[in-house]
């Protein structure tokens, strides 16, 4: 409506003027009903002509994205085992407060209780039979002194009698030297035996128990890890709402959460737009937009484009059982742009998932100053393409004046 106002103002009224002033036709004789068009023909093409280049040129240059919205981050609240609930620690209300390391609540334990107490009783096991393997390396170091002894003994006779003999041989006979040999010998191996039996305890002692223990040690705590889970905590500081969960029900990771938390720095000052896909060449990223959101009527928020997404969301392709068809794609897919607000708190009293409608403007104004290479045409294109945007800016502020009063008066409802 705006753009035919505007478009007549230059076209059909000069047209009128002329026929009226210059060529002395008058409304109601020779300028009826019937011949208006005849009349003004020429006034009226090229006011429609100059309409559709006006709206072509404001929703090209400065789009409009009707679906955005203040997006924020939310966290499901899961277990990381299945079972049943046995007691809550948040209260049941809409938006609970919550700090991270918060206790929301706890699964029946009984299972993961038992197996802790199995594996603490494996690790007093394993520490007893060290004990014991420290009392028998005792018994066995005596042994090995036992067997030096009797050997020392042993070896001592030996020599005196083979002195003896090597003195008289009438003293000594060689049955008795072979006898002592012999006992010399079995002792060394009873020695022997001793030593083994000790480096075995000390083996025992050293490598194989302490490998045992650290076994089962690792087992208790794995027993403690599993009965821990059993706590859901709260990972950051942040609201649970929605939390309807009581003693009773059972909760799944998979099908069944328990609620939902909200991260204190999961509200995030952006909003997410999608723009029609005619629109791509268009939207950069450092350009100048504006919002007006329902849920903070009159106002409208300055905002600059921060990001644009390269790729279109129709287009996408996973791994599946069908084959991709070209048809299932949607034309209406939009271009995805992220919107921060241009001045410091300008999404402050927006709340979090409200929905707003965009405009994004065109600025040709460092080109205009800076390009020294553009034609009068151009010049004069780029000036009418940045002034044509304040009409865009105009609608929209209308549309924010509209809004209430059409939601609230005029929907009937």
């Amino acid at each position: 409506m705006f753009e035919t106002l505007f478009s007549a103002m230059i076209t059909i009224l000069p047209d009128y003027l002329f026929r009226r002033y210059v060529q002395g036709k008058r409304i109601g004789h020779e300028i009826t009903l019937y011949s208006v068009w005849y009349e003004l023909r020429f006034g009226i093409v090229t006011c429609l002509m100059l309409t559709i280049t006006l709206i072509t040129l404001i929703f090209y240059y400065h789009p409009t994205a009707t679906s955005a919205v203040s997006t924020f981050r939310t966290i499901p609240i899961l277990p990381e085992a299945s079972g049943r609930v046995e007691e809550i620690f948040v209260p049941n209300e809409l938006e609970t407060e919550i700090k991270a390391g918060a206790p929301i609540f706890k699964l029946d334990s009984s299972r993961q209780e038992a197996d802790v107490v199995t594996a603490k009783q494996q690790v007093e096991e394993i520490k007893g039979e060290i004990a014991l393997a420290e009392g028998e390396l005792a018994v066995a170091s005596a042994q090995v002194d036992q067997a030096v002894a009797s050997l020392k003994q042993a070896q001592d006779e030996l020599d005196t009698r083979q002195e003896l003999f090597e003195r008289n041989a009438n003293v000594v006979s060689e049955r008795d030297l072979e006898k002592l040999q012999n006992t010399v010998d079995s002792r060394t191996g009873a020695l022997e035996a001793a030593k083994a039996n000790k480096d075995l305890a000390e083996t025992k002692i050293n490598v194989a128990l302490p490998a045992k223990l650290s076994s089962a040690e690792a087992k208790l705590e794995e027993a403690e890890v599993e009965l821990g889970k059993m706590t859901v905590y709260a990972g950051v500081d942040g609201m649970v709402t929605q939390f309807v969960l009581r003693p009773g029900e059972i909760v799944n990771p998979l099908m069944r959460p328990a609620g939902i938390l909200i991260p204190h720095d999961s509200v995030q000052e952006r909003i997410v737009a999608g723009f029609g896909q005619v629109e791509a060449q268009v939207i950069k990223r450092g350009m100048v937009a504006e919002a007006f959101c329902p849920a903070v009527p009159f106002t409208i928020i300055p905002l600059v484009v921060a990001d644009v997404q390269s790729e279109i969301a129709a287009g996408q392709v996973s791994t599946g059982s069908q084959l991709v068809d070209a048809t299932k794609a949607s034309e209406t897919s939009t271009v995805t742009a992220i919107l921060e607000p241009l001045y410091e708190g300008g999404l402050d009293k927006l709340p979090p998932g409200a929905s707003c409608e965009v405009n994004a403007y065109t600025s040709n104004h460092d080109r205009l100053l800076e390009d020294k290479d553009l034609t009068t045409a151009q010049y004069v294109f780029l000036h009418v393409v940045d002034t044509v945007g304040l009409v865009h800016a105009i609608i929209l502020r209308s549309q924010a004046i509209q809004y209430p009063i059409r939601t609230l008066v005029l929907s009937g409802h």
